[in-house]
């Protein structure tokens, strides 16, 4: 399963890089970068992400084997609860 906010958060990360200043330095001055803990956590959950398989095949396969076998049941109500969560914003 892949996590669908990884684009937010990519974006909440992007939108807060800063520009590159223009300034008078000195020449013999070395540039130093500091990488905070939340840009850490955000790199760990980003590899993560990447690593995750999109497909889980054995929660998939237990599914079509149940189907196959007619032992696949689908409660009505809980159908119809899925339902109106997700059209929920055009009523």
């Amino acid at each position: 399963m892949r996590i669908e906010a990884y684009n937010q958060v990519s974006q909440v990360f992007s939108s807060n890089r800063t520009s590159r200043l223009k300034g008078t330095g000195s020449a013999g001055s070395k540039d130093k970068l500091e990488i905070s803990q939340a840009g850490r956590d955000f790199q760990v959950a980003k590899q993560a992400v990447a690593e995750a398989p999109e497909i889980r095949k054995d929660k998939v396969a237990a599914l079509k084997s149940s189907i196959a076998s007619g032992n696949y049941k689908v409660e009505t109500g809980d159908f119809a609860a899925k339902l109106l969560e997700k059209y929920e914003a055009y009523f």
